[in-house]
């Protein structure tokens, strides 16, 4: 089994590509980081006959993973662009949706008090729409992310176990999922 993480921020520093790599070392299958950093928002012009690679390099991204786990802090009360992107990109190429059937989650962080819960619910209404199937339970809303890490950088060992929890839930998940 091969899952998917997608970071829903950019910046080089950010705490959701730090929890990411706490979840690739958490998972006790393969994982995979999709890098979005270049990526171009979806363009229906630019994804004719002759695709952007960029947007191909996404889909061949999407189609190597059995399940995904979207990581992402919260922008004005709603999702991260790049993540709402992704799924744009990968649903609407000459190969049809890439996304339906497979399972996913999402964790949120964020610096503030309420652990980036309107992204994370905002998110998995647009798995809906592209037939993701999200795992319900455990909800993985972490707040004051950027006090949860120690002075070696690793998350405090409370949190960790949370997360570990949630990466076996989420395996758990994806393999009745993915049979």
């Amino acid at each position: 089994m091969r899952i998917g993480l997608l970071v829903g921020s950019l910046r080089k520093g950010s705490w959701n590509k730090k929890l990411a790599k706490e979840v690739s070392d958490l998972l006790d299958v393969e994982s995979y980081l999709i890098d979005l950093s270049d990526m171009p928002f979806y363009n229906q012009d630019l994804d004719g006959a002759n695709p952007l690679d960029k947007y191909q390099r996404l889909r061949e991204d999407v189609k190597k993973c059995d399940g995904f786990i979207f990581i992402t802090p919260e922008y004005n009360r709603s999702l991260a662009p790049v993540l709402k992107n992704a799924i744009d990109i990968a649903s609407r190429g000459p190969e049809g949706n890439l996304w339906a059937k497979k399972p996913a989650a999402v964790f949120s962080s964020t610096i503030g008090s309420m652990g980036a819960v309107s992204s994370n619910l905002a998110l998995k209404q647009s798995f809906t729409c592209v037939d993701l199937i999200s795992m319900s339970k455990p909800e993985v809303y972490i707040a004051r992310i950027n006090e949860l890490f120690d002075k070696d950088g690793r998350l405090v060992e409370d949190t960790r176990k949370f997360l570990k929890s949630a990466c076996d839930e989420f395996v758990s998940f994806a393999k009745k999922i993915i049979g």
